[in-house]
């Protein structure tokens, strides 16, 4: 039985000073603690110090997670963060591929596995983000295109505890946009990414990997989707800005 996971994405928001307030909002809205449900907050590179100090302070019930990384340990790259750095301030959890790093940033396929294979090695969790465009929706491509993602971020990963690689799955053409997939449209996608997983690394490793849906994601509509087989929580974008909607979904999550 996979243990849910909702994921909390900051992006570029919150200053080191209104970071520590949510995060102490956060842990107060969950003082009664998560059940049976893994939580992960991932502030900016600069908040991350802060928000570690608060859950160390306050034992607060969920994780500090960083919203990108290097895969190199150390040295001329200006403005990178090494997988050390983020173990070293008590990141437990990373986030990559997400689109934005995608589509702004020129990121690759090869890139997330690099980054995949550097956080592993320092037994960081990655959340390995994949999706597809509204171009390639409207195609009818969509399964074809995530699997092949899928395929080239895992490539070579070994992974003995499946409770250790995280990927989300997220519809680019919802992140931000207001438009949600419906629960079938993930799980149509989850579904693949998970027949994939079997594919890959066979079927006990990949019935233990978590399969996140984000692109939306809201308390409204979060119970529709932990409905579904293959979707294993959520990773949230706007909603985890304000500690009492980021809350209501971990609450319905535990339900």
């Amino acid at each position: 039985m996979r243990k849910r996971m909702i994921a909390g994405n900051w992006k570029m928001n919150k200053t080191y000073s209104e970071g520590v307030v949510l995060a102490q909002g956060l842990a107060d809205e969950l003082k009664d603690g998560t059940g049976d449900v893994d939580v992960v907050v991932c502030p900016p590179a600069v908040d991350l110090k802060g928000v570690s100090e608060v859950i160390e302070q306050t034992s607060a019930p969920f994780a500090l997670g960083a919203q990108n990384v290097y895969w190199e340990e150390s040295g001329a790259y200006t403005g990178e963060t090494a997988p050390s750095m983020l173990e070293a301030v008590g990141a437990t959890h990373c986030i990559i591929g997400h689109s934005e790093r995608r589509d702004y940033f020129g990121e690759t396929d090869e890139d997330v596995n690099k980054k995949a294979k550097a956080l592993m090695a320092h037994g960081i969790v990655p959340i390995s983000c994949c999706g597809e465009s509204l171009e390639v929706r409207e195609a009818g491509k969509h399964v074809e295109f995530v699997v092949d993602q899928i395929k080239k971020d895992t490539e070579g990963l070994e992974i003995t505890d499946p409770s250790k690689y995280v990927i989300a799955y997220e519809p680019i053409w919802a992140i931000g946009t207001g438009k949600t997939a419906t629960a079938d449209d993930a799980q149509e996608v989850c579904g693949a990414i998970r027949a994939t997983l079997v594919e890959v690394f066979g079927e006990e490793i990949a019935s233990g990997i978590r399969v996140l849906y984000g692109g939306s994601a809201k308390p409204e509509n979060i119970a529709g989707f932990l409905e579904k087989e293959d979707v294993d929580g959520a990773l949230v974008g706007g909603a985890s800005l304000k500690a009492d909607s980021f809350a209501a979904m971990v609450k319905s999550a535990m339900a």
